[in-house]
């Protein structure tokens, strides 16, 4: 046991520590960033990152610590304890935190929240077995209240003071360390001193932190500034807590204040196999609709550099009827739903060794594209029969190879008899760094010409590696990969090296430009209401957590997503412009070490001014109305008309096309486009109709109906 004047001399030491905070913190800013382009998160809840170049420094030390230091503890303790056990310590633990959680509601006169506390306390030590279990939940109803003492803190008007990272720490501020000292002291552990329990300690402290080393792994690995993106998950993360925003009663009560009506046209039809009506943007509207013998009556009209469309409207091949659609951006965000039995279930943890599920089998792997730039690195994952048929996967704009549709496409056509090659988008800053010194994404014509040469450099290591021959090749890609997809099929088509059989796109923007111009208005939706942006974003991040949270459990039902539809719009406009700013980044030649000013002028750019200042600035020759054409699927259409070793899957309500673009495609087409009545932009993928359509198409299985 810890002696009296040993507590005595760390709470005063702590008291001290409190009032410094308390003195040298300066008031939280309430940053709009109405002058830009788009919010600058980081500064909206953190305020300027006044100690940016000593914080970047400390945040490359963590790395370095955790790569070669905590993260193999981290791998050795989820080795040990499958999930189950791992999941009782951490619930002991937090058992055991009671008090933290108790003097923090009781300092912000929670007193409904100190009661729940105390009654789920009792309970769980009691009928729970020591908190192994929560009774209290699962029984009583009682949920839980993770409060601590930077939220008391904050309720006492402490200012937070500078964003910190510190040796170990990965993130702070004064307040928040503070916090920590605080929680530390009334963590009834800390004043235990035999060998024994001082072992339990320690595997209470591995478990702690090991929980968040999956997180940690996920941002290293997939944005190209981890500090940037670790900053504002911090800030947002933090604000949320200190406002109860993890709470669901709270949460609810909030909500209530950001009520959107949305107006949805749902119009019935007695026969949806001829005409189907279906919730859409107002510009994707026409008034006219045709059937299919008019399919190949027009022609599209393209004169120096212009283009001229029909407009009119398509019918859909495959009606969803029980889809229930809200808005085409809020629909588009259920294809977070795509997932399939075994793609990351395991009883083991992410980090265990023995984990042997789908996701963990996936080999990394990396060739040498360019002499002296980085080695592109891509996962695969091959069949025992190494001759067998391969699939390679590219993936929506900006992801990389840790994508989780390109892991669950994977595993599709794993159970279908195919080795998998999974890459990442070209308009992502890996793929940026492994290609010639000034390439700049954003041409499809031309990305494809170097998407073709790293994916046979890829097909051919293996080969050579596994001695081996794949007997077929089938390439699939969805949305920005699915539009590349097509343009290395008109590639093959001219020059054929690579031999792929079967190309399948899903989703491709038909024209490029037009969905940059989408993407871009879906951005800039904060601005119609920016006085109150911070904690309307807060409400939805916090709704966000609060799904996936769910997600998880065995009974997961979903109807309808949570969200309004200003609020999709923050959440894909959020997803697509750190895309952007990723890729930025890279081409500006920032360094994660350093302190960079390049965020100035991210911040203030969309997709329009990436092109203006990256594709058009760039060649005196080009052309915006060429570029136009140039970059849109008509510029295939010989392509289309002489080939059927395509198939392609699309959407009436896709919000990155229009029913006019929708029409010609399918004009030059036919049959090898397959339209949707519902889902949005990849918002069906998840749907059974769709994976048993999707596997139709890919199915290795002789066709008996052709056969007779």
């Amino acid at each position: 046991m810890l002696s009296y004047k040993r507590v005595f001399r760390y709470v005063l030491l702590l008291l001290v520590f409190v009032l410094q905070v308390s003195f040298f913190a300066y008031a939280d800013e309430d940053i709009n960033s109405t002058g830009s382009k788009n919010p600058d998160y980081t500064c909206m809840y953190l305020g300027n990152d006044t100690c940016e170049s000593f914080n970047r420094k400390m945040f490359t030390l963590n790395s370095g610590l955790n790569k070669f230091i905590i993260k193999p503890v981290h791998i050795i303790w989820a080795s040990l304890l499958p999930k189950y056990g791992i999941e009782r310590i951490k619930s002991v633990y937090s058992n055991i935190e009671y008090p933290k959680r108790l003097v923090s509601t009781l300092v912000q006169k929670d007193f409904k929240a100190s009661g729940t506390e105390t009654l789920r306390f009792l309970t769980n030590s009691t009928i729970g077995l020591g908190g192994m279990f929560d009774p209290a939940k699962k029984i009583f109803n009682l949920e839980p209240v993770d409060e601590n003492m930077e939220q008391a803190l904050a309720k006492c008007k402490c200012n937070s003071g500078p964003y910190l990272v510190l040796p170990v720490i990965p993130n702070s501020t004064p307040r928040g360390l503070a916090g920590k000292v605080l929680d530390t002291a009334l963590n009834p552990t800390c004043y235990i001193g035999t060998p024994v329990l001082a072992l339990v300690k320690l595997g209470f402290t591995l478990n702690q932190t090991a929980e968040i080393e999956p997180l940690a792994k996920m941002i290293e690995s997939t944005f190209a500034d981890p500090y940037d993106v670790t900053r504002k998950l911090y800030g947002v993360n933090s604000y949320i807590k200190q406002h109860n925003l993890d709470r669901k009663d709270v949460l609810e009560a909030k909500e209530k204040e950001f009520v959107d009506v949305e107006n949805v046209e749902t119009v019935n039809v007695e026969n949806p196999e001829s005409v189907v009506s279906v919730s859409v943007p107002e510009e994707n509207k026409t008034d006219e609709r045709i059937t299919y013998n008019d399919l190949f009556k027009e022609e599209i009209s393209h004169t120096s550099g212009r283009f001229v469309l029909e407009n009119k409207s398509p019918k859909a091949d495959v009606v969803l009827s029980d889809y229930n659609p809200q808005t085409p951006v809020i629909d588009a965000m259920r294809t977070a739903l795509f997932d399939l039995p075994g793609v990351d279930e395991s009883i083991w943890g992410e980090f265990s060794i023995w984990n042997r599920c789908f996701k963990n089998r996936l080999k990394n792997s990396e060739i040498s594209v360019t002499p002296e730039r980085e080695n592109y690195h891509f996962k695969y994952i091959m069949q025992k029969d190494k001759d067998s048929p391969v699939a390679i996967i590219y993936p929506s704009i900006g992801e990389g190879i840790n994508s989780h549709h390109s892991v669950v496409m994977a595993k599709l056509f794993f159970d279908e008899g195919y080795s998998v090659v999974i890459q990442g988008s070209h308009f992502q800053w890996e793929f940026v760094r492994s290609m010639p010194e000034g390439y700049v994404p954003g041409i499809p014509a031309q990305d494809a010409i170097y998407l073709k040469d790293v994916t046979g450099k890829i097909l051919s290591y293996l080969e050579e590696k596994y001695h081996c021959r794949f007997r077929e090749k089938v390439l699939i890609g969805t949305s920005f990969g699915a539009l590349e997809t097509l343009f290395l099929a008109n590639e093959e088509y001219k020059n054929n090296t690579m031999n792929i059989s079967k190309f399948i796109s899903i989703n491709p923007p038909i024209e490029l430009l037009y969905a940059m111009k989408q993407v871009d208005k879906n951005n800039e939706e904060w601005q119609k209401n920016p006085d109150n942006l911070k904690e309307r974003v807060a409400v939805t991040a916090a709704k966000v957590s609060m799904l996936l949270s769910e997600k998880d459990k065995p009974d997961f039902r979903l109807e309808r997503l949570p969200f309004s539809d200003s609020e999709a719009k923050i959440i894909t406009g959020f997803i697509m412009h750190q895309k952007l700013s990723d890729l930025v980044f890279t081409l500006e030649g920032a360094q994660k070490s350093k302190k960079s000013d390049v965020y100035k002028m991210i911040n203030n750019m969309n997709y329009e001014d990436y092109l203006k200042k990256y594709i058009l600035g760039r060649d005196a020759l080009l052309r915006y109305d060429d570029l136009n054409y140039d970059t849109s699927l008509y510029s295939l259409s010989e392509y289309f008309k002489c080939n059927n070793n395509y198939k392609i899957f699309h959407t009436l309500d896709d919000y990155l096309v229009n029913s006019k673009q929708l029409f010609h495609l399918k004009k030059y087409t036919g049959e090898k486009s397959v339209y949707w009545n519902n889902g949005s932009h990849l918002g069906y993928i998840y749907r059974p109709e769709f994976i048993d359509a999707l596997r139709k198409e890919i199915s290795l299985k002789p066709n008996l109906a052709s056969l007779k």
